[in-house]
């Protein structure tokens, strides 16, 4: 193995580093083509040394040629002027001025790409043999940094507006022909939809909410319906409840059996039909749950990759994740701006909407003295950061004023549902506003309130 060992050479191109320095110093205007790269890229040093010292001079604004690289390098401390002339001048002999230097470029870029992923699996190795931390995290780590590694294979260059106006062109005839081709997932919640225009993939969506108004149950109504109507995957991340507790939820919400029924288990011959059937509905969805209070950002990417035909994304909650770096840990504002801005990230990379719960500010102890005008949340009762604000593409607003006023009133005054505004407060492509929902707490879920009438009557 130790032979096997001493014959290897990392991955690089000798001739590609060469014709590229030459072809540059040759004709410095074909720098342009290949500006992309970068002098970490290079294998030999000398060729880092030299490419970074072009690079200066671009930015510079200098001109290039063999003198002016030969003054760079020596002020740069990297080579002396004599060492410098020489090999330089070596490498315009060999120069082959082609047309092909992009091409060049892709052998230099692959090449470092191989040493990085040799270099990666080193590490992996390395730290597998050491076994600190558990598999778990380990697997997590790797997988991270082999994705790294895939993102820097691809570049993005500018569009040419002439591209970006056929492509708008082509969608507005996929719409003409088909107006819900390209909307964004239904909430099922029609006045919401209308203000939202559906949830978008890539979005940040924020659901706010003191504690006890409902965003939990909210989101999995949301990701519920999203599951039974488009048959995607759904993915829900519950830092807080276990599986076993939102799973009980969802069957409450689908059957619209009391939640206390289903704790004590005095099921009527009714309530045992519809939870049959409500099992039978919810069996045929891709829900997937996953309960690890201690889940990163890295890690859910990880999970996520295993879904292969993800739709959505809901985070329970924003409050109880934790940031990569046990150092950001003693700034919490700055934790949680680290995870909000993973989250966006995440929500662009799988081009799925992410509903991230996250509380609110509870505000005076003395809520019954303040107006109801007052009681009703804003942006600024979001809690620990103004990056969840700044991040967030959509963010909504849960407030039930009854909500206050329940310890007020005599349980025979009780309804058996809530008003409950959902505030669009922010909508960053679209309008923001209020939609009323009425909320049956003993079921978990939300409905309209055009769906009201409907609802009391199915639960008869």
């Amino acid at each position: 193995m130790a032979e096997l060992e001493s014959i290897r050479r990392m991955p690089y191109s000798l001739e590609a580093e060469k014709a590229i320095l030459g072809t540059v110093l040759m004709d410095p205007v074909r720098f342009d083509e290949i500006s992309f790269l970068q002098a970490e890229e290079f294998y030999l040093p000398q060729h880092q040394q030299i490419f970074s010292a072009l690079i200066r001079m671009f930015l510079d604004d200098r001109q290039v040629d063999v003198v002016t690289l030969i003054d760079t390098l020596t002020r740069m401390g990297t080579y002396t002027e004599g060492d410098a002339a020489k090999y330089i001048t070596t490498l315009i002999d060999q120069a082959t001025g082609a047309s092909n230097i992009v091409e060049y470029a892709h052998i230099v870029r692959d090449k470092a790409l191989l040493r990085a992923l040799i270099d990666a699996s080193q590490k992996i190795s390395e730290r597998a043999f050491s076994e600190v931390g558990d598999a778990g995290e380990q697997l997590a780590e790797a997988e991270n940094s082999i994705a790294q590694i895939a993102d820097r294979k691809y570049d993005k260059n500018f569009d040419h507006i002439r591209d970006a106006i056929l492509r708008n062109y082509d969608q507005l005839l996929l719409l003409k022909n088909d107006p819900n081709a390209l909307a964004g997932l239904r909430t099922n919640y029609e006045k919401l939809d209308r203000v939202l225009a559906g949830l978008g993939g890539g979005e940040l969506i924020i659901v706010g909410a003191r504690p006890g108004m409902g965003k939990t149950s909210f989101a999995l109504n949301i990701a519920c319906n999203i599951a039974k109507s488009t048959r995607k995957d759904v993915a829900i991340f519950s830092l807080e409840m276990r599986t076993e507790e939102l799973s009980s939820r969802l069957l409450c919400s689908e059957a619209l059996i009391d939640s206390y029924s289903m704790r004590d288990g005095k099921l009527s011959d009714d309530d045992w039909r519809r939870l049959g059937d409500a099992m039978s509905v919810l069996n045929e969805t891709e829900i997937w749950i996953d309960d690890d209070p201690q889940i990163t950002v890295t890690a859910m990417k990880t999970k996520l990759r295993k879904l292969k035909n993800l739709g959505l994304v809901v985070i329970d909650y924003l409050q109880m994740m934790h940031g990569e770096e046990t150092k950001s840990r003693e700034n919490r504002v700055l934790e949680i701006q680290g995870i909000t801005n993973a989250l966006k990230v995440l929500a662009k990379e799988f081009d799925v909407p992410v509903i991230l719960c996250s509380q609110l500010s509870r505000g005076p102890k003395d809520q019954k003295s303040q107006s109801e005008e007052h009681r009703k949340p804003t942006l600024t009762d979001l809690r620990d950061s103004g990056a969840i604000e700044q991040d967030a593409d959509v963010v909504m607003l849960l407030h039930r004023a009854e909500y206050y006023r329940v310890a007020e009133q005599d349980a025979d005054e009780l309804s058996d549902h809530e008003v409950c505004d959902c505030i669009v407060a922010k909508n960053r492509h679209g309008s923001t506003g209020r939609v009323r929902l009425a909320w049956y707490g003993k079921y978990f879920r939300f409905v309209t309130s055009d769906e009201r009438e409907e609802q009391d009557a199915s639960a008869q």
